[in-house]
């Protein structure tokens, strides 16, 4: 019992409790099922709050963080991608570039623990359904393209990284506030072939210096923490349903791919910065008040801030398609797909041909009867 119990902690596999074959996990339940004998094994819920880490402290301390775990990954020599396998396997490609894997090239990483995650919801096949009517929908898309997606080699369930930071923000600006106020303007116009003045209100702006400071707590900015993947694709998924987030256990895992993260802590907080400017600058505007603002500059303290890595599922599909990648996207939750698309410029050309014809004709009609 001891060696599977080791063999779990290292690998995250789980053996069935009838047959002892390995268990995956079913899609939208609290279970794990067996492919072999059918039987079902609940995966134990853990009760409370899916806990916060303190930024500052965990950087100071993080050589010797019991947050920190061994995990063993797979990176792809192509796109760098670090993923898990699953057990067994002697031969993989990139779930993100379809690069083959090499094997035996697996290391074990140090990795800070995923503290929370959310399930995947829909199972492969509920996934492909909402793929094929995304591919169906694309207009001008070349027949191969629909041909090679559509048979799903490459099509996976991945747990995709992010992290999430609060924090407390304290801004000091320095500024102007714009008044408006109206001036009366002789000007001379020509009205009825004669030049007549006339008189008009003229808006003005008077400036003020204006400073001070706001304050504003910025609750779970979520930030990607792949490069494996388009981010203007990954971020369109959203919203993701944080509020039923479940504390991480290695049973969801089982039977799907978990990338490592490739954006580290730091980063991802300088990233999760770049989030909050646009608010800051909002609520400064809103500070300086008056009719027009003009902020000059601003220096803004991050404090009290907390973090979490956690676990998204997505379906990806990557195909090549005349030697350039198109990856496409399913999040795991809700269905939603993006991704990017190649077009067939033989099936836009005759579409152009066609529309060419159709116009033709109904002018000719049109003169012939007007004849």
């Amino acid at each position: 019992m001891k060696n599977i119990e080791e063999k779990e902690l290292t690998i995250g596999t789980f053996a069935c409790t009838n047959c002892g074959a390995y268990l995956k996990y079913k899609p939208g339940t609290h279970s794990l099922i067996c492919e072999y004998c059918g039987a079902k094994n609940e995966i134990p819920q853990i009760e409370g709050d899916i806990e916060e880490l303190d930024f500052e402290e965990f950087l100071t301390k993080k050589s010797e963080s019991e947050e920190i775990i061994v995990e063993r990954f797979v990176k792809c020599e192509n796109c760098g991608a670090s993923s898990t396998l699953d057990p067994n396997v002697t031969s993989a490609l990139c779930p993100y570039c379809s690069t083959p894997l090499i094997i035996e090239h697996a290391n074990d990483e140090n990795i800070i623990q995923p503290r929370s995650l959310l399930p995947f919801k829909l199972d492969k096949n509920s996934a492909k359904y909402e793929f094929k009517k995304w591919i169906k929908k694309l207009w001008f898309a070349p027949n191969d393209l629909k041909k090679a997606v559509l048979n799903f080699d490459h099509f996976k369930g991945v747990y995709i990284p992010y992290w999430t930071f609060d924090t407390n923000t304290n801004t000091n600006y320095i500024g102007q506030r714009g008044e408006h106020y109206y001036v009366t303007e002789n000007y001379t116009t020509t009205e009825n072939g004669k030049s007549v003045t006339k008189t008009r209100e003229v808006q003005k702006t008077r400036w003020h210096l204006a400073s001070g400071k706001v304050q504003k707590f910025f609750d779970d900015i979520l930030i990607v923490a792949t490069k494996s993947l388009p981010q203007k694709y990954i971020y369109k998924l959203e919203p993701w349903d944080l509020e039923n987030l479940v504390p991480f256990d290695r049973s969801y895992l089982s039977g799907f791919i978990t990338e490592k993260y490739q954006i580290e802590l730091v980063e991802g907080f300088e990233i999760a910065k770049e989030y909050t400017n646009p608010e800051i600058h909002s609520l400064v505007k809103r500070n300086i008040g008056g009719d027009e603002q003009r902020i000059i500059s601003m220096k803004t303290n991050y404090n009290d801030i907390k973090f979490k890595h956690l676990l998204l599922p997505v379906f990806v599909s990557a195909y090549k398609f005349k030697n350039k990648l198109y990856q496409f996207l399913v999040n795991g939750r809700t269905g939603e797909v993006q991704g990017k698309r190649p077009y067939s410029w033989i099936k836009i050309i005759l579409s152009g041909i066609g529309i060419t014809i159709i116009v033709a004709v109904i002018v000719f009609v049109i003169q012939y009867y007007k004849s």
